[in-house]
């Protein structure tokens, strides 16, 4: 019984469930980092409404009878394989297939999975080699993994913008147009909602055509981005969101908690780090550097970057270049510094900073960094692992310092439920004025949301239609979430 949370219901905290977010209905072994994050993670200040929880466990109910080796499941594939369309059936389905990095899986799921909720569909993850053992199943009793055997396996992985059968090419091809009589609709859809995305393919997000997609018993999403901000422009889905969402800030926040948790082998790597180096300092900062582009944000400038705001911040304390250290004194505050990047120079040059030379204000800096893979391998499964570790541990840290328009900083901000400091991009080589800034939302900013008045039929500025989207912080064209006006 002690390892059966479900029999134990009663003995687990509010914050052990998140506030309710979290299902007790798992055995504590099968994910071990499901209940033992909150040791980990302050709590959190932002609570999810109980509408939410109420619908995330009408959801659980719904996966479990739609889901994978369910009758109705083995049912509708069937159907989809003959073409037919059984209007009376109570499971209606989301595919998701990756695209890109862990940080923009990690956003574009939730947008799906905010999307299935919405649509009352079941969220199926098409899960390749690269994915295996990073994640928890989120759902208790079931899978959220598409199964092997499913009919069209071979096409997912090739399915790209210019795939003929997508929703995109489809309307194009047909004059803006998808029949809406049920003996012409196809059994499943291809949606394309990737960051290179076509007009005809943004039409997704008009409810119009939304209409005719409910008909659809599958629909296919390929995605790397946050498309979700863009539901929150829908009026169909108005009224269901602010019941589910009054913190308008907090839709991440709430859902990558509920979904996300690491398998326990990437648990183990997370735990043991933060034991090893991080769990006896005073306070833990971390800070997040992702260069897209090392001939115009050089080293130096980005270096120099980093230390202006944290010194401006206080976040750290400047050095004595003209004395060195003989041996630690031990006294003062402690700091421990977590820096991710997939370059190793910024450790050693902040590392060395602080071991070779006494800081100003008596505090003792720690750096460290847990890996430098020196570019990005999305498609290697080890190094998903780790990347989802370092996301969970800059979660963990006291203070965020993260890069501008880095998904990976946006996951770990959401995860924490804290708005961090954003270091602004350099642009030819040049530091930007100011070097930083404090997030103003706490959510992800969609770097590509449509331009188009569905109602009107122009383009039109999206972040200008609804009080609570604006423009993000670090990418003046892309669109968040924000509280008010």
């Amino acid at each position: 019984l002690d390892d059966d949370l479900s029999q134990v219901a009663g003995e687990l905290t509010s914050d052990r469930l998140l506030g309710g977010l979290l299902s007790p209905n798992f055995t504590r072994r099968s994910c071990l980092s499901r209940y033992q994050s909150i040791s980990y993670r302050k709590s959190s200040r932002h609570e999810p409404s109980s509408y939410l929880i109420s619908r995330l466990r009408e959801y659980e109910r719904l996966h479990k009878r739609c889901g994978p080796y369910a009758e109705s499941y083995k049912k509708s594939i069937k159907e989809m394989v003959s073409g037919r369309i059984d209007s009376s059936s109570a499971c209606r389905y989301v595919v998701w297939v990756a695209k890109c990095g862990l940080g923009n899986r990690m956003l574009s799921i939730t947008s799906a999975f905010l999307y299935a909720l919405l649509t009352n569909r079941v969220l199926l993850i098409y899960e390749e080699a690269d994915m295996a053992n990073v994640f928890c199943e989120p759902f208790p009793d079931t899978t959220w993994l598409l199964p092997k055997d499913f009919p069209f396996n071979y096409r997912l992985s090739r399915f790209k913008q210019k795939y003929a059968k997508s929703f995109g090419n489809t309307l194009k091809n047909n004059n803006n147009k998808i029949s809406v009589s049920t003996e012409q609709l196809p059994s499943h859809l291809y949606l394309y909602l990737s960051h290179d995305y076509s007009h005809h393919d943004k039409l997704f997000f008009c409810d119009q055509d939304q209409i005719v997609l409910r008909n659809i018993p599958w629909l296919i999403i390929k995605s790397d981005v946050y498309f979700l901000p863009s539901l929150f422009l829908m009026p169909s889905f108005e009224e269901e969101l602010s019941k589910l969402f009054p913190d308008k800030e907090t839709v991440f926040h709430h859902l990558g908690r509920y979904l996300f948790h690491p398998s326990n082998q990437v648990w183990t790597l997370i735990t043991s780090y933060y034991k090893k180096y991080l769990a006896e300092a005073e306070e833990r900062i971390g800070i997040q550097i992702r260069i897209f582009d090392k001939k115009t944000s050089p080293f130096q400038q980005v270096m120099d970057q980093i230390l202006t705001c944290t010194f401006k911040e206080k976040l750290l304390p400047q050095v004595d270049m003209g004395k060195s250290i003989v041996a630690p004194s031990g006294k003062g505050k402690s700091k421990a510094v977590l820096l991710t990047s997939l370059i190793p120079s910024y450790y050693e040059k902040l590392k060395d900073m602080y071991l070779k030379h006494p800081t100003l204000n008596g505090e003792v800096i720690n750096v460290y960094q847990p890996s430098h893979e020196e570019k990005q391998r999305s498609t290697n499964n080890v190094h998903n692992q780790k990347a989802l570790a370092e996301i969970n541990l800059l979660s963990m840290m006291d203070v965020l310092v993260t890069s501008a328009r880095s998904t990976f900083g946006y996951v770990a901000q959401g995860l924490a439920g804290k708005k961090p400091l954003i270091l602004y991009k350099i642009e030819d080589k040049k530091i930007p004025n100011p070097v930083c800034g404090r997030a103003v939302s706490l959510e992800p900013c969609f770097h590509s949301p449509p331009i188009y008045d569905c109602k009107a039929k122009r383009e039109v500025d999206t972040a200008t239609i609804v009080p609570y989207l604006r423009h993000c912080e670090d990418i003046h064209w892309g669109i968040k979430l924000f509280n008010g006006t």
